[in-house]
């Protein structure tokens, strides 16, 4: 999860060398927390959260395939 993440990640951003992705497990759920340069906020996010719902969608997908549960959390810089 935290490799798909972090591709996705890189892609969208300008700055790709400052995204970091932190991992932690309870159980089956993995939470991610993703961060990224300050103006590389607004990509991420996208209007109205679009992007990172789609990025979320993506993420229960492929936790899903492993029967896992994740989370994914977009944390301000």
């Amino acid at each position: 999860m935290k490799s798909l993440t972090e591709f996705i990640a890189q892609s969208l951003v300008a700055s790709p060398d400052q995204v970091q992705v932190d991992q932690s497990h309870q159980g089956n759920r993995v939470r991610l927390h993703l961060s990224v340069a300050k103006e590389d906020m607004g990509r991420v996010i996208g209007k109205g959260g679009r992007v990172a719902n789609a990025i979320r969608v993506l993420l229960r997908v492929a936790a899903e395939r492993e029967g896992q549960q994740v989370t994914l959390d977009v944390m301000e810089p």
